[in-house]
């Protein structure tokens, strides 16, 4: 998986912009970032809940990781790009970005998809 890859789907997302920060790629809605990419570009991290992402690292360590000690406090997780698919990519970017947006915005996407 790649930046552009994952760029080419996270656009096609309402209120979706793409920034970058000291060299990172990001994506957002608003002021919130729900995507971004280690400067290296091998990792992402991703809107996640905090409550459930202790289980999802221990499950499956060699994919996905902790955040950084400084981003312990936010609802992030952090997950190895050549480790998945297409489809896994657009499920993990998806449901980061119904996270940050308002549910009425999540809700006619998803009537516009079916």
């Amino acid at each position: 998986m790649s930046v552009d890859q994952v760029r080419s789907f996270a656009l096609t997302l309402p209120r979706t912009t793409e920034a970058l920060v000291r060299d990172r790629v990001k994506f957002r809605v608003g002021r919130i970032v729900y995507l971004a990419f280690s400067r290296d570009e091998t990792t992402m991290g991703f809107a996640f809940p905090k409550e459930e992402r202790e289980a999802l690292v221990r499950s499956e360590p060699e994919r996905f990781l902790l955040p950084d000690r400084s981003d312990l406090r936010h609802h992030w997780v952090v997950v190895r790009l050549d480790t998945i698919d297409d489809a896994e990519m657009r499920e993990i970017v998806l449901d980061a970005w119904r996270m940050v947006v308002p549910k009425r915005v999540a809700a006619a996407y998803d009537d516009s998809v079916r």
